[in-house]
């Protein structure tokens, strides 16, 4: 005759802190319990993240609120061109042509550039349309081939314009960007931007202008 002895339930390893796990109800993962002193130092981990994030914060707003780019203004403001040209002249050897806008176009950039990279030292100034479009103007008197072709776009002609009596040389990408080239007087200009043609016709007209008036 066979002696049945009861099942002894399988004792669990004795934790090393000292203290037993309270037991999880059957079919339920174990869920751990923090200490005071873990959660203490949890909560020390969030609030230097929060701090971190707002002193970033509070760095990265100021050079933002201080960046000219980031300020509608600086797309609509109206500079005084012939006053910059006139600064311009002594390094320009020349006076920058600075056409006459007709009502509702307005300048929100006039320099003189070095050159740079490309050598080639010119006269830029931008112009909003009353569309809303930009056109920027580009003059010197240093052009070559490798300077018009980036001056441009890399955009191939793809045409004439008469223009306020001068013939233009019209480049257009394709892709919505265009130019207008004029040699005149030793200069070359050039016109580029997403405008209309007839916004382009209508400051070409006022640069050919100056230039008719020299």
């Amino acid at each position: 005759m066979s002696e049945v002895r009861p099942e002894i339930p399988a004792v669990p390893p004795a934790s090393t802190s000292g203290h037993q796990p309270a037991p999880a109800p059957d079919g339920l993962p174990f869920k751990p319990v923090l200490t005071a002193k873990q959660a203490k130092r949890a909560n020390q981990t969030i609030k230097g993240m929060v701090i971190s994030v707002l002193l970033t914060v509070a760095v990265v707003i100021p050079v933002v609120l201080l960046n000219p780019g980031s300020k509608p203004e600086t797309y609509h403001r109206n500079i005084d061109v012939p006053a910059v040209a006139l600064e311009a002249k002594a390094a320009a050897g020349y006076l920058p042509v600075v056409p006459a806008m007709p009502e509702g176009w307005s300048a929100n950039y006039a320099r003189w550039t070095t050159g740079g990279s490309a050598q080639v030292a010119a006269w830029e100034a931008g112009y909003l349309t009353p569309g809303g479009h930009h056109i920027a103007l580009t003059q010197t008197d240093k052009a070559n081939p490798t300077w018009l072709a980036d001056a441009t776009g890399q955009a191939p002609v793809t045409g004439q314009r008469r223009i306020g009596g001068a013939d233009w040389q019209l480049r257009d990408s394709g892709s919505g960007s265009k130019s207008l080239v004029l040699e005149e007087s030793g200069y070359t200009i050039v016109l580029a931007g997403g405008a209309d043609l007839d916004e382009f016709d209508a400051l070409g007209t006022a640069v050919a202008g100056v230039l008719d008036g020299r």
